[in-house]
């Protein structure tokens, strides 16, 4: 009789009829998630397909930025150090309400290592004095960096005085980061990268494609990328981006707060001027009679 089943196995037993509708209400969730784009892997796919779109920067005038143009910043890199751009940090934990979401603040930003020209690397130079659109920057005026309409929200690059509670995740020190609203806490300037050469160079026009300084209006401080201080994203392996000016024995900035504000290469379609074998070196800085318009 040990071996006489008791039950076959059609016969319902234990709390039988909550089972099945738990199991009923759990697939009616599902597939109302599913009809509303909730997944994760959804969300996921739709965060790729969106933040690596393929963008067209703007080309530079006369070899000068301009307000209103569409540029990538990036880092050349250094000893023991890629090349990397500045690019939104989001995952899908950044997306807002709604069917269409677009990426909300405040949202994370590293260096990653693709340089090719997407929404995740795309950045609006946007006047805070008043400038109209297609007219030159320059050195020493103030100005934000504002990442593109639609899917990445329009959120503007800031940062603030580090405190014990805000501050960089690995380094500690000022963080960066892209938040909503534009305030006097996302006014940047471009500085000349050669201290000698600093003072002939203001009120210039700044050049594209070449080294500079991105200060921060508020703090004085450089934005640097750290290649010690590694981020491990759903982009893979980034360096963190500070605001810290860093100098060497000579009181000049040191490579980590070199930037390039890149444009697009008119000759060739979806390319960048980074990728012109004669802009692989530190380019050459025009002289100040050159520059000025």
């Amino acid at each position: 009789m040990a071996h006489v089943r008791t039950y076959r196995p059609s016969v319902r037993v234990g709390n039988w009829n909550e089972d099945v509708t738990l199991e009923e209400d759990l697939l009616k969730d599902f597939l109302e998630r599913k009809s509303k784009g909730e997944l994760s892997v959804q969300k996921t796919g739709y965060l790729k397909q969106n933040i690596l779109k393929q963008v067209d920067l703007s080309v530079s005038q006369a070899s000068c930025l301009c307000f209103g143009d569409v540029v990538m910043l990036v880092n050349v890199g250094g000893s023991g150090r890629d090349g990397s751009a500045i690019s939104i940090n989001a995952d899908v934990s950044s997306f807002g309400p709604g069917p269409d979401p677009v990426i909300e603040g405040p949202c994370g930003i590293s260096a990653g290592r693709s340089l090719k020209p997407c929404t995740r690397v795309a950045f609006v130079i946007t006047s805070v004095d008043g400038s109209a659109e297609g007219e030159a920057l320059r050195y020493d005026q103030s100005f934000t960096l504002r990442t593109t309409s639609g899917f990445a929200g329009g959120l503007y690059l800031t940062s603030d005085s580090r405190t014990f509670q805000k501050c960089a995740k690995t380094s500690r020190l000022q963080e960066v980061n892209l938040e909503n609203q534009c305030s006097f806490l996302s006014w940047w300037k471009v500085v000349h990268f050669d201290p000698q050469e600093r003072l002939e160079y203001e009120g210039l026009p700044v050049p594209a494609n070449t080294n500079v300084l991105i200060t921060h209006c508020k703090t004085n401080q450089d934005l640097a990328v750290l290649g010690e201080h590694v981020l491990w994203t759903r982009y893979g392996k980034e360096y963190e981006v500070v605001g810290q000016t860093f100098v060497d024995s000579h009181k000049a900035e040191r490579d980590v707060n070199h930037w390039m504000l890149v444009t697009s290469d008119p000759t060739a379609e979806g390319k960048t001027m980074l990728e012109r074998p004669q802009n692989r070196a530190t380019p050459r800085e025009p002289a100040p009679a050159d520059t000025d318009l």
